[in-house]
C-alpha cells in the first residue's frame, strides 16, 4: 500500500483529460467496461441537462488514485420539484486503499452539493458498500429493491401519485435513452411510458415506467422483463411479479438517502417511493 499525506483534493470536473484519467482508473478497478469509456463518461458527467457532476477527486501528483462523483438530478417530493444528486462513480486505486478517500471525498462532495443548492443525495448500494454509507456518511437505508420478472405489462399506474420519484421530463428521457453504453426500447401506453434495456440475463430485458409520455415509436421488447426498484403505483402481485433468486441478483441493492438542505425531507417512506432502472443507471 502508497501511503501519500500530500494528496491533493481537487473538485472533479469533465476535461477530456479528466475523463481520460477517470476512465482509466474506473477500469483499473472494475474491469474495462464500455460504460467507463472517455464517450460513455462524457455523456454522464458533462451532458446530463441537470448539469455537470458534482464530485472530488485524490491526486497523487500527476496520479489519479481515488475518485468519487454524483450526478444532478431533480425529484417530484412531496408535489414539488426538488434539486438533488445520484451518488454514482467510486473508485480508489488498490494502492491506496485503507486511507479513508471514499469518505473525505465523499464528505466534500456533500458539502459542495448543499452550498449549490441541492437538496438530497440518494444512491443504490450494494451489500458491501451500504455499511459505510450508513455508519460513516449519515445516510438513510430506505428499503432493499424488489428484484423479479413481471409476466404482464402494466398499462396504466393504479395507485396514487408516489411521494418521491425522479422528475423525467421528455428532455432528461431524451438525454438517458441516448447513453452511449446501452441500447434501449421504448413503449407508449396511453400515458405510461415502458422503457426496457438489455441485461446481464440471457433473453432478458429490465424494464422502468414513467408517466410522462415521449413521443418515440416502439422499441425491442424481450421474452421476459425485468424490474429493479420500488413501485407503488403498480400492483406488482397482479402483474404476476416472480422474485430473482439470490444466486441470480449480481448483489443486494439497497436504496440509501441523505437530506442535504431544504426542501428535501429528512427521510423517505419507503411505501412511497418510485424508483426504476432509469433512476440509478445499472443498464
Amino acid at each position: 500500500m502508497s501511503t501519500a499525506p500530500n494528496l491533493q483534493i481537487r473538485a472533479s470536473g469533465v476535461t477530456p483529460e479528466q475523463l481520460a484519467a477517470y476512465s482509466a482508473l474506473l477500469g483499473k478497478v472494475f474491469g474495462n467496461a464500455w460504460k467507463f469509456t472517455p464517450q460513455a463518461l462524457a455523456w454522464r458527467y458533462r451532458d446530463n441537462p441537470d448539469g455537470a457532476v458534482v464530485g472530488f477527486d485524490a491526486w497523487d501528483g500527476e496520479r489519479l488514485v481515488a475518485h468519487y462523483v454524483t450526478c444532478p438530478t431533480t425529484a417530484r417530493i412531496g408535489g414539488g420539484s426538488v434539486r438533488g444528486l445520484l451518488s454514482l462513480n467510486t473508485a480508489t486505486d488498490p494502492d491506496y486503499v485503507g486511507q479513508g478517500l471514499f469518505t473525505r471525498l465523499a464528505q466534500a462532495t456533500y458539502d459542495a452539493g448543499a452550498a449549490a443548492g441541492h437538496g438530497f443525495v440518494m444512491g443504490v448500494a450494494n451489500a458491501n458498500s451500504t455499511p459505510g454509507f450508513l455508519r460513516k456518511l449519515d445516510f438513510q437505508l430506505v428499503a432493499p429493491l424488489e428484484a423479479g420478472l413481471l409476466l404482464l405489462r402494466p398499462q396504466k399506474f393504479e395507485h396514487a401519485e408516489a411521494d418521491f420519484r425522479i422528475d423525467w421530463t421528455p428532455r432528461r428521457l431524451a438525454w438517458r435513452l441516448a447513453n452511449p453504453a446501452s441500447a434501449y426500447g421504448v413503449r407508449d401506453r396511453a400515458g405510461l411510458t415502458v422503457v426496457s434495456a438489455p441485461t446481464h440475463l440471457p433473453l432478458v430485458r429490465c424494464v422502468g415506467f414513467v408517466s410522462e409520455g415521449l413521443s418515440e415509436p416502439g422499441g425491442a421488447a424481450g421474452m421476459a422483463s425485468l424490474f429493479i426498484g420500488l413501485e407503488p403505483r403498480l400492483d406488482l402481485g397482479a402483474l404476476g411479479f416472480l422474485r430473482l433468486p439470490q444466486r441470480l441478483r449480481p448483489s443486494p441493492l439497497n436504496l440509501i438517502y441523505r437530506r442535504l438542505g431544504d426542501p428535501a425531507p429528512e427521510s423517505l417512506d419507503p411505501t412511497r417511493v418510485a424508483i426504476g432502472f432509469l433512476d440509478f443507471d445499472p443498464y
